[in-house]
């Protein structure tokens, strides 16, 4: 087991290098950049097209869409993630995890955005993905079998159990529940839903992801409002920590960056991939559409969810911070060295003993939703690794649940290093992939931006992109594109005048 705990770490070290930390920001920041920061600019439409009625027969809505990536999203990365930044950056991650979620954003745009473009169909509904765009786009099919492969690996394989063990031990501590116990049922409801599919578990994520987010947002505010006169010590904290202002914390700020940035992108997923993979399965006319809807859910994540973390830690002092020597720079709560119960710590000395349990309850929901969105990463890539096999669903299904009931057998340092490895591994193959099809991807938001300039409600052609449609997922948008067109031209077109006599 030591011998496992070594490996998984090395290997983590190699993947969560600075290059990696590097390149999400850089292409985060040239994405936004090039196309003059949609993530800002266009916030408005994100909104109007998150709240527009839609209906599906091929696919999940854009809303449901939405509420995958966010229940996918919105996990443990949101907590013990938050938690373990803070431990190993200091406060000043917490400013870190903000940063790469607002450049991030524009790597959410990109990468959903051609995952819409390519999307193909399988047994009748939309599915696609990075795999998917690398192989069509790229005209690299060995590249688009190693993104299959890393992501059966990552959301399979390798990052279920994290979130397991973290719903065990938070219910043996808030009810004494044995931790077996709980991995097994968890995992008997977890496969009443993911063998209904994408449309059994976008319509479950519909229901559970905005529930789960405002009553732990609601939590996080009245904590807020109980604390409200040191909410300026905690905003000091987080920015003299993040730019080694405050003496104590000069020696981590390396560390804060490269916390907050792993913890941000594990937690908001911009640029892994994961979420675009979620993304091909909606049907929506254009998609810029899709893009813009998930780089507005990458905001729900990190600045609406993990914040409301990180304040109700840092708020009630249920924090420690240990320096790059090993020793502690900070020990407010030495008996809990960092994880979930920071935040259940927080909660039951500003709340009571019940806000404990409660927390308990809504970590199921986020492990729920975080588990079908990986599951469906991984069926996905399943499906392109073995096109028409049968066996292929019923295999990763199998895997999945085994996989994730592991977490409940093994000890967490090893559980958070192949999350850790799984998500590394995945940002690598498709940031490379998305900076190589930009021009694609930015040239896919000026045509809905001209289209929405002529007044019309933008629909996709990708002929006007070198796009092949070998699945004509696209010929109703395109043939209502025409008709549109037609429409508008002949009401802007200069009537005649005719004088008497002519």
């Amino acid at each position: 087991m030591e011998f496992f705990t070594n490996l998984m770490n090395s290997v983590n070290g190699i993947i969560w290098s600075t290059a990696l930390v590097a390149l999400c920001l850089g292409a985060g920041l040239y994405f936004s950049i090039r196309m003059g920061f949609p993530q800002f600019r266009l916030f408005k439409e994100m909104v109007r097209l998150l709240t527009a009625q839609n209906k599906s027969s091929d696919g999940i809505t854009p809303f449901q869409a939405f509420a995958a990536t966010v229940g996918a999203r919105v996990g443990m990365g949101n907590i013990a993630g938050v938690a373990t930044a803070i431990f190993f950056g200091g406060p000043g991650a917490v400013f870190w995890m903000w940063c790469i979620a607002l450049i991030g954003a524009g790597s959410a745009f990109i990468e959903s955005s051609l995952a819409q473009a390519y999307k193909t169909t399988s047994d009748g509904v939309y599915i696609g993905g990075p795999a998917y765009y690398i192989e069509k786009g790229l005209k690299c099919k060995p590249y688009a079998i190693v993104f299959a492969i890393a992501t059966v690996l990552g959301p399979g394989i390798l990052m279920p159990g994290l979130h397991i063990y973290s719903i065990a031990t938070t219910f043996n501590n808030a009810f004494g529940v044995n931790m077996i116990v709980t991995g097994v049922i968890f995992v008997a409801v977890l496969g009443l839903v993911i063998f209904g599919g994408i449309k059994r578990i976008g319509k479950t994520a519909e229901f559970m992801a905005p529930i789960m987010c405002i009553i732990y947002v609601g939590l996080a505010l009245v904590v807020i409002g109980l604390n409200i006169t040191k909410v300026p010590e905690v905003f000091v904290l987080i920015f003299s920590s993040a730019f080694a202002i405050k003496p104590a914390f000069a020696a981590i700020v390396g560390s804060a960056i490269a916390w907050g940035v792993k913890r941000g992108i594990y937690s908001n997923e911009a640029g892994q991939g994961s979420g675009a993979i979620i993304s091909a399965s909606a049907e929506c006319s254009h998609p810029a559409k899709q893009g813009l809807i998930q780089a507005f859910s990458v905001y729900i994540d990190t600045l609406v969810v993990c914040s409301a973390s990180a304040f109700i830690i840092l708020l009630t002092g249920s924090y420690n911070v240990q320096g790059v020597d090993g020793n502690m720079i900070v020990s407010n709560i030495p008996t809990i060295q960092y994880g979930v119960s920071w935040a259940q710590s927080a909660l039951s000395s500003a709340l009571g003993a019940w806000s404990g349990k409660l927390l308990a309850i809504i970590i199921i929901m986020f492990v729920f939703t975080s588990l079908m969105g990986y599951y469906y990463q991984a069926e996905s890539n399943m499906v392109y690794l073995f096109k028409n096999k049968k066996w292929a669903k019923p295999l990763i299904r199998t895997i999945f649940l085994a996989s994730t009931f592991s977490g409940v057998l093994v000890n967490g340092e090893i559980i958070w290093s192949m999350g850790d490895t799984g998500a590394g591994m995945m940002a690598w193959l498709n940031i490379i992939a998305i900076v190589l099809l930009s021009k694609k991807g930015f040239a896919i938001l000026k045509d809905y931006e001209d289209q929405k300039k002529l007044g019309l409600d933008p629909v996709f052609d990708p002929e006007k992109f070198g796009i092949i449609d070998e699945a004509g997922v696209w010929d109703k948008w395109k043939n209502q594109n025409q008709e549109k067109v037609h429409q508008h031209d002949h009401q802007q077109a200069p009537k005649k005048e005719i004088k008497i006599g002519q």
